[in-house]
């Protein structure tokens, strides 16, 4: 968890310079396996109500800003609804 725990600080401090392999790290730890892989995009389900997708992508080997805060969104709502950080 440490590695991820420092990626997700570093997500907070400045989501306009996150590597899309680091995303994908954390996606992988907190929501499993990416349902899509074999594109560009990687697409993440998650157990909140609504849309439950996390749909990522890469781009030039960042991740885009608008992306990486969704993610700390759903990361937010996983830790309310299900008590702590996993």
């Amino acid at each position: 968890m440490g590695e991820v725990a420092d990626i997700v600080l570093q997500m907070r401090s400045n989501p306009q310079n996150v590597r899309f392999a680091d995303l994908c790290m954390v996606c992988d730890y907190y929501f499993g396996t990416a349902r899509q892989k074999g594109s560009s995009h990687r697409i993440y389900e998650t157990p909140r109500q609504g849309d439950p997708r996390i749909n990522i992508q890469n781009n030039r080997g960042k991740a885009k800003a608008y992306q990486v805060k969704q993610v700390l969104k759903a990361i937010e709502i996983l830790e309310v609804n299900y008590g702590t950080e996993k």
